[in-house]
Order: structure tokens, then sequence, then C-alpha cells
């Protein structure tokens, strides 16, 4: 079902991009096999994150973990400590204490107007959601979008951003510190309990159709021209 959804995670990262309309600097953390997004994003100046521990090849630009990846812009070490990204891609490892980390590290990275995105945001079963990747005997097999949920259900709570979550590819979430494409709830199933996801997840990831995304964001430019 999930597969058959689109456009794919990689669709909406370049929808995002061409809404913006300028020259775009991107960064994929969780790079994994390019082929798989990376080489599809359509940004002139492109950055990832791996550090390879799924894929042996790992051809990506920085081989270690997205915490050793922002220490080292944080110390001056990597790229220039003041860089900015326009859209920063979320897909490294799915636990939702990692994926919090992620989401505000790249929050002290991204410019006003531009683009958190994440994949796995609306794990379908709980055994999708499972805590242990390799935990492979269940009705899903290997398919896993663990604890991703969590993290970002957690920043649907903070009011300084605006955030969704497109129903395609797993859930792809979205946050905007600028652009409204929708405001935070009040914090609610605080254990985060899959059941109550489950029965609420409409309302908790702000959970829409990529069309009604489009809809939105592209009256927001035709507002700001006017």
């Amino acid at each position: 079902m999930e597969k058959a959804k689109k456009p794919l995670r990689k669709g909406v990262i370049n929808f995002l991009i061409s809404y913006l309309d300028r020259e775009i600097t991107y960064l994929e953390i969780g790079l994994r096999d390019p082929n798989d997004n990376f080489n599809h994003v359509n940004a002139k100046i492109k950055y990832s994150v791996d550090p390879g521990l799924e894929f042996e090849a790992n051809p990506a630009d920085f081989k270690i973990t997205s915490d050793e990846f922002f220490n080292g812009l944080r110390a001056g070490k990597l790229l220039n400590k003041d860089i900015k990204f326009d859209v920063i891609f979320i897909d490294g490892l799915h636990l939702a204490e990692q994926v919090d980390r992620d989401i505000e590290n790249s929050l002290k990275y991204i410019i006003d107007d531009g683009f958190i995105v994440l994949h796995d945001c609306n794990p379908p079963t709980e055994w999708h959601a499972r805590e242990n990747y390799h935990y492979i005997g269940t009705p899903v097999g290997a398919s896993w979008n663990g604890t991703t949920w969590k993290g970002f259900m957690k920043w649907r709570f903070n009011s300084k951003v605006f955030s969704c979550c497109i129903d395609t590819d797993y859930g792809v979430g979205i946050i905007s510190r600028k652009t409204d494409i929708g405001h935070a709830i009040a914090p609610t199933n605080l254990f985060y309990e899959y059941h109550i996801f489950q029965e609420n997840r409409i309302r908790y990831l702000n959970l829409i159709q990529f069309k009604d995304l489009e809809k939105k964001l592209k009256k927001q430019h035709k507002d700001n021209r006017n």
C-alpha cells in the first residue's frame, strides 16, 4: 500500500525546492544508497552524511554520524560553521531520541524559510513502529519505520514551528520555522502509546495529502507576490 503511494519522498523534496525557487543548499542525513533519493534531488549544492553501517560502499561526503557532523559544524571543523541549508532531509537512525536530536540540530542550520523533511513518520502498523529493527520475525518482516513518529510528534507540540506530514511513502514529515504548513497541537499522549496514536494519527501528525500541501503553498506564494 505505502509503496504504491505517490509522490515518494524525493518528489516531496523536489516540490519544496521548486517552491523556494532559488539556488538550493541541501543536506541529507542518512544517505545509504544515493540512488534511493540523494541523486534524484534537484539541488545545485548537496551534502550527505552517513556512517556507512548499512551500505558498504558508503559514498557519503561525511562518513560519520549526524551527531559527529553537527558537532563538527559547531566547532568549525566541517564546512563553514555559519553555513545554512535550504532543505535538510532526515532519514538516519529511526529511533525517537536520535530523530529528536537531528531535528533540534537541523533547526540551528536551516534558513528561516527553509524546510526540514523526515521519512518514516507514519508507520502503518505497530510492527513497523517496533524499536528493534533486528526483530524481523514479524508479519511485516524487515520493514521498519522505527519510532521516528515519536520524534516528529514531539515537535508537533512546539508552537515555534509549523509542521505537517504527507500521507505517502510511510509518512513524509515537514517542519518549517516560517512557512505555515500546519500549527502545533497541545501536548497529548505523552507516553506515546501506539494504539492511541493509531486512533488519532491524522490530528497528531497533521496528516494531509500531497495535493493539499501543493494547494496551500501555491496560495501562500501567490499571496506573498501580491
